[in-house]
Protein backbone atom coordinates (compact mmCIF):
# COMPACT_ATOMS: atom_id res chain seq x y z
CA UNK A 1 0.00 0.00 0.00
CA UNK A 2 1.35 3.40 -0.98
CA UNK A 3 0.71 6.59 1.03
CA UNK A 4 -1.64 7.78 -1.74
CA UNK A 5 -3.60 4.53 -1.54
CA UNK A 6 -3.77 4.88 2.23
CA UNK A 7 -5.24 8.37 1.89
CA UNK A 8 -7.88 6.96 -0.47
CA UNK A 9 -8.52 4.10 1.96
CA UNK A 10 -9.20 6.54 4.79
CA UNK A 11 -12.01 8.14 2.79
CA UNK A 12 -13.44 4.92 1.37
CA UNK A 13 -16.88 3.80 2.57
CA UNK A 14 -15.86 0.15 2.11
CA UNK A 15 -12.38 -0.28 3.47
CA UNK A 16 -10.52 -3.57 3.31
CA UNK A 17 -8.89 -4.47 6.64
CA UNK A 18 -5.20 -3.60 6.81
CA UNK A 19 -2.27 -5.29 8.52
CA UNK A 20 0.12 -3.14 10.55
CA UNK A 21 3.45 -4.80 11.35
CA UNK A 22 5.21 -3.94 14.59
CA UNK A 23 8.85 -2.80 14.43
CA UNK A 24 10.22 -2.04 17.89
CA UNK A 25 13.72 -0.57 17.82
CA UNK A 26 13.98 -0.84 21.59
CA UNK A 27 16.01 -2.92 24.04
CA UNK A 28 13.05 -3.79 26.26
CA UNK A 29 9.75 -4.30 24.42
CA UNK A 30 7.72 -7.16 25.91
CA UNK A 31 7.97 -9.53 22.94
CA UNK A 32 10.85 -8.55 20.67
CA UNK A 33 12.96 -6.13 22.70
CA UNK A 34 16.56 -5.99 21.55
CA UNK A 35 16.05 -7.88 18.29
CA UNK A 36 15.93 -4.89 15.94
CA UNK A 37 18.04 -2.20 17.56
CA UNK A 38 20.63 -2.33 14.78
CA UNK A 39 19.52 -0.44 11.67
CA UNK A 40 20.36 -3.34 9.35
CA UNK A 41 18.28 -5.74 11.47
CA UNK A 42 15.36 -3.30 11.57
CA UNK A 43 15.44 -2.76 7.81
CA UNK A 44 15.64 -6.51 7.13
CA UNK A 45 12.66 -7.14 9.39
CA UNK A 46 10.67 -4.37 7.71
CA UNK A 47 11.45 -5.89 4.31
CA UNK A 48 10.31 -9.29 5.55
CA UNK A 49 7.05 -7.89 6.93
CA UNK A 50 6.36 -6.05 3.67
CA UNK A 51 6.97 -9.25 1.70
CA UNK A 52 4.62 -11.14 4.03
CA UNK A 53 1.74 -8.73 3.47
CA UNK A 54 2.09 -5.75 5.80
CA UNK A 55 0.28 -2.64 4.59
CA UNK A 56 1.73 -0.44 7.34
CA UNK A 57 4.89 -0.69 9.44
CA UNK A 58 4.70 0.93 12.87
CA UNK A 59 8.12 1.97 14.18
CA UNK A 60 8.64 2.77 17.85
CA UNK A 61 11.63 3.74 19.95
CA UNK A 62 9.98 3.45 23.37
CA UNK A 63 8.64 0.34 25.06
CA UNK A 64 5.16 0.83 26.51
CA UNK A 65 4.86 -2.61 28.09
CA UNK A 66 3.36 -2.74 31.60
CA UNK A 67 5.88 -1.37 34.08
CA UNK A 68 8.00 0.40 31.48
CA UNK A 69 9.64 3.74 32.25
CA UNK A 70 9.33 6.58 29.75
CA UNK A 71 12.13 7.22 27.27
CA UNK A 72 13.25 10.81 26.56
CA UNK A 73 12.41 12.20 23.13
CA UNK A 74 16.10 12.59 22.29
CA UNK A 75 16.72 8.88 22.86
CA UNK A 76 13.65 7.90 20.87
CA UNK A 77 14.90 10.02 17.99
CA UNK A 78 18.37 8.46 18.21
CA UNK A 79 16.75 5.02 17.87
CA UNK A 80 14.20 5.68 15.14
CA UNK A 81 15.67 8.35 12.87
CA UNK A 82 18.22 6.14 11.08
CA UNK A 83 15.54 3.48 10.56
CA UNK A 84 13.12 5.95 8.99
CA UNK A 85 15.93 7.34 6.84
CA UNK A 86 16.77 3.84 5.61
CA UNK A 87 13.15 2.86 4.92
CA UNK A 88 11.77 6.08 3.39
CA UNK A 89 10.60 5.24 -0.13
CA UNK A 90 12.19 1.79 0.03
CA UNK A 91 9.11 -0.38 0.46
CA UNK A 92 5.50 -0.34 -0.84
CA UNK A 93 4.12 0.26 2.65
CA UNK A 94 2.93 3.16 4.76
CA UNK A 95 5.24 4.10 7.63
CA UNK A 96 3.87 4.93 11.07
CA UNK A 97 5.62 6.25 14.16
CA UNK A 98 4.67 4.98 17.60
CA UNK A 99 5.27 7.86 20.00
CA UNK A 100 3.55 10.29 22.34
CA UNK A 101 6.09 13.09 21.75
CA UNK A 102 5.60 15.72 19.05
CA UNK A 103 9.36 16.19 18.68
CA UNK A 104 9.76 12.51 17.82
CA UNK A 105 6.75 12.48 15.53
CA UNK A 106 8.08 15.51 13.62
CA UNK A 107 11.37 13.74 12.88
CA UNK A 108 9.53 10.64 11.67
CA UNK A 109 7.21 12.72 9.48
CA UNK A 110 10.26 14.48 8.02
CA UNK A 111 11.59 11.07 7.00
CA UNK A 112 8.59 9.38 5.44
CA UNK A 113 6.01 8.63 8.13
CA UNK A 114 2.34 9.22 7.27
CA UNK A 115 0.74 8.08 10.54
CA UNK A 116 1.31 9.06 14.17
CA UNK A 117 0.32 6.29 16.56
CA UNK A 118 -0.12 8.01 19.94
CA UNK A 119 -0.98 5.77 22.90
CA UNK A 120 -1.75 8.87 24.97
CA UNK A 121 -4.31 10.12 22.42
CA UNK A 122 -2.62 13.50 22.34
CA UNK A 123 -2.59 14.02 26.10
CA UNK A 124 1.12 13.59 26.84
CA UNK A 125 2.26 16.43 24.58
CA UNK A 126 0.04 19.43 23.87
CA UNK A 127 1.96 20.00 20.63
CA UNK A 128 1.02 16.64 19.13
CA UNK A 129 -2.46 17.26 17.73
CA UNK A 130 -1.53 20.68 16.25
CA UNK A 131 1.48 18.99 14.63
CA UNK A 132 -0.72 16.28 13.12
CA UNK A 133 -3.10 18.94 11.81
CA UNK A 134 -0.30 21.02 10.31
CA UNK A 135 1.30 18.03 8.59
CA UNK A 136 -1.98 16.57 7.33
CA UNK A 137 -1.11 13.06 8.45
CA UNK A 138 -3.32 10.45 10.06
CA UNK A 139 -3.37 9.89 13.81
CA UNK A 140 -4.27 6.87 15.92
CA UNK A 141 -5.76 7.86 19.29
CA UNK A 142 -5.57 5.09 21.89
CA UNK A 143 -7.25 4.62 25.25
CA UNK A 144 -4.95 3.99 28.21
CA UNK A 145 -5.74 4.22 31.90
CA UNK A 146 -2.72 5.65 33.70
CA UNK A 147 0.81 5.36 32.31
CA UNK A 148 2.77 2.26 31.26
CA UNK A 149 4.60 2.26 34.60
CA UNK A 150 1.38 1.92 36.62
CA UNK A 151 -1.43 1.09 34.20
CA UNK A 152 -1.78 -2.54 35.29
CA UNK A 153 -1.93 -1.76 39.01
CA UNK A 154 -5.55 -2.59 39.86
CA UNK A 155 -7.31 -0.89 36.92
CA UNK A 156 -11.07 -0.56 37.49
CA UNK A 157 -14.06 0.33 35.32
CA UNK A 158 -17.76 0.51 36.05
CA UNK A 159 -18.53 0.18 32.32
CA UNK A 160 -15.36 -0.46 30.36
CA UNK A 161 -16.96 -0.34 26.91
CA UNK A 162 -18.91 2.85 27.61
CA UNK A 163 -15.96 4.55 29.31
CA UNK A 164 -13.47 3.68 26.57
CA UNK A 165 -15.90 4.74 23.83
CA UNK A 166 -16.62 8.07 25.55
CA UNK A 167 -12.91 8.74 26.03
CA UNK A 168 -12.09 8.01 22.40
CA UNK A 169 -14.91 10.21 21.13
CA UNK A 170 -13.73 13.03 23.39
CA UNK A 171 -10.17 12.71 22.10
CA UNK A 172 -11.41 12.57 18.50
CA UNK A 173 -13.27 15.81 19.17
CA UNK A 174 -10.08 17.31 20.62
CA UNK A 175 -8.21 16.29 17.46
CA UNK A 176 -10.85 17.92 15.26
CA UNK A 177 -10.66 21.01 17.45
CA UNK A 178 -6.93 21.15 16.79
CA UNK A 179 -7.59 21.06 13.05
CA UNK A 180 -7.14 17.37 12.25
CA UNK A 181 -9.41 16.29 9.41
CA UNK A 182 -12.12 13.91 10.70
CA UNK A 183 -11.33 11.24 8.10
CA UNK A 184 -7.73 11.09 9.33
CA UNK A 185 -8.62 10.21 12.92
CA UNK A 186 -8.41 6.54 13.90
CA UNK A 187 -9.21 5.10 17.33
CA UNK A 188 -7.79 2.20 19.35
CA UNK A 189 -9.39 0.68 22.49
CA UNK A 190 -5.95 -0.03 23.96
CA UNK A 191 -6.16 -3.75 24.62
CA UNK A 192 -3.84 -4.50 27.54
CA UNK A 193 -3.26 -0.85 28.43
CA UNK A 194 -4.76 -0.43 31.90
CA UNK A 195 -7.19 -3.32 31.41
CA UNK A 196 -8.00 -6.49 33.31
CA UNK A 197 -8.51 -9.77 31.48
CA UNK A 198 -12.28 -9.35 31.57
CA UNK A 199 -11.98 -5.74 30.35
CA UNK A 200 -10.02 -6.84 27.30
CA UNK A 201 -12.54 -9.57 26.51
CA UNK A 202 -15.52 -7.24 26.88
CA UNK A 203 -13.94 -4.63 24.63
CA UNK A 204 -13.30 -7.24 21.97
CA UNK A 205 -16.78 -8.73 22.33
CA UNK A 206 -18.39 -5.30 21.92
CA UNK A 207 -15.96 -3.95 19.32
CA UNK A 208 -18.82 -3.13 16.94
CA UNK A 209 -19.77 -0.29 19.28
CA UNK A 210 -16.45 1.38 18.49
CA UNK A 211 -16.64 0.52 14.79
CA UNK A 212 -20.04 2.21 14.77
CA UNK A 213 -18.50 5.58 15.66
CA UNK A 214 -17.42 6.08 12.05
CA UNK A 215 -13.73 6.24 12.91
CA UNK A 216 -11.53 3.40 11.63
CA UNK A 217 -10.70 1.14 14.57
CA UNK A 218 -7.17 -0.11 15.16
CA UNK A 219 -6.76 -3.16 17.42
CA UNK A 220 -3.55 -4.59 18.85
CA UNK A 221 -3.95 -7.98 20.51
CA UNK A 222 -0.76 -9.55 19.20
CA UNK A 223 1.01 -11.87 21.65
CA UNK A 224 -0.46 -10.02 24.64
CA UNK A 225 -0.70 -11.44 28.14
CA UNK A 226 -4.49 -11.79 28.13
CA UNK A 227 -4.04 -14.43 25.43
CA UNK A 228 -1.47 -16.21 27.58
CA UNK A 229 -3.84 -16.18 30.55
CA UNK A 230 -6.40 -18.01 28.42
CA UNK A 231 -4.07 -20.43 26.62
CA UNK A 232 -1.49 -20.99 29.35
CA UNK A 233 1.40 -19.84 27.17
CA UNK A 234 3.96 -17.86 29.15
CA UNK A 235 6.21 -16.92 26.21
CA UNK A 236 4.75 -14.17 24.01
CA UNK A 237 6.13 -15.71 20.80
CA UNK A 238 4.14 -18.89 21.50
CA UNK A 239 0.80 -17.05 21.35
CA UNK A 240 0.41 -17.16 17.56
CA UNK A 241 -2.78 -19.23 17.48
CA UNK A 242 -4.42 -17.21 20.23
CA UNK A 243 -3.45 -14.06 18.40
CA UNK A 244 -4.90 -15.46 15.18
CA UNK A 245 -8.22 -16.13 16.92
CA UNK A 246 -8.37 -12.58 18.27
CA UNK A 247 -7.39 -11.09 14.90
CA UNK A 248 -10.12 -13.07 13.12
CA UNK A 249 -12.67 -11.91 15.69
CA UNK A 250 -11.68 -8.25 15.49
CA UNK A 251 -11.78 -8.14 11.70
CA UNK A 252 -15.18 -9.83 11.68
CA UNK A 253 -16.34 -7.28 14.28
CA UNK A 254 -15.32 -4.31 12.17
CA UNK A 255 -11.67 -3.56 12.95
CA UNK A 256 -10.05 -1.58 10.13
CA UNK A 257 -6.41 -2.24 11.08
CA UNK A 258 -4.85 -5.04 13.11
CA UNK A 259 -1.44 -4.38 14.66
CA UNK A 260 0.61 -7.60 14.76
CA UNK A 261 4.07 -9.07 15.20
CA UNK A 262 3.58 -12.23 13.10
CA UNK A 263 2.66 -10.58 9.81
CA UNK A 264 2.72 -13.63 7.54
CA UNK A 265 0.12 -15.79 9.29
CA UNK A 266 -2.00 -12.83 10.42
CA UNK A 267 -2.17 -11.41 6.88
CA UNK A 268 -3.61 -14.77 5.80
CA UNK A 269 -6.14 -14.69 8.64
CA UNK A 270 -7.23 -11.19 7.63
CA UNK A 271 -7.51 -12.14 3.97
CA UNK A 272 -9.68 -15.19 4.66
CA UNK A 273 -12.01 -13.31 7.03
CA UNK A 274 -12.32 -10.51 4.48
CA UNK A 275 -13.14 -13.04 1.75
CA UNK A 276 -15.92 -14.44 3.94
CA UNK A 277 -17.25 -10.92 4.46
CA UNK A 278 -17.25 -10.27 0.72
CA UNK A 279 -18.48 -13.70 -0.29
CA UNK A 280 -15.63 -13.91 -2.80
CA UNK A 281 -11.84 -13.84 -2.82
CA UNK A 282 -10.65 -10.25 -2.45
CA UNK A 283 -8.67 -8.75 -5.31
CA UNK A 284 -5.32 -7.07 -4.90
CA UNK A 285 -7.02 -3.80 -3.98
CA UNK A 286 -9.45 -5.42 -1.52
Amino acid sequence: MTPAQFTEWLSSPSRRPLVMGVLNVTPDSFSDGGLFQAVDAAVAHAEMMAAEGADIIDIGGESTRPGACRVPASEQIRRIEPVFRALAGRLPVVLSVDTTRAEVAAVALDHGAHIVNDISAGRDDARMLPLVAARGCAVILMHMKGQPADMQIQPHYDDVVGEVKAFLLERAAAARGAGVLPERILIDPGIGFGKRLEDNLLLLRELRQLAGTGHPVVVGTSRKSFIGHITGETEPAERVFGTAASVAWTVAAGAAIVRVHDVGPMAKVVRVVHAIQLGRPPGRDG
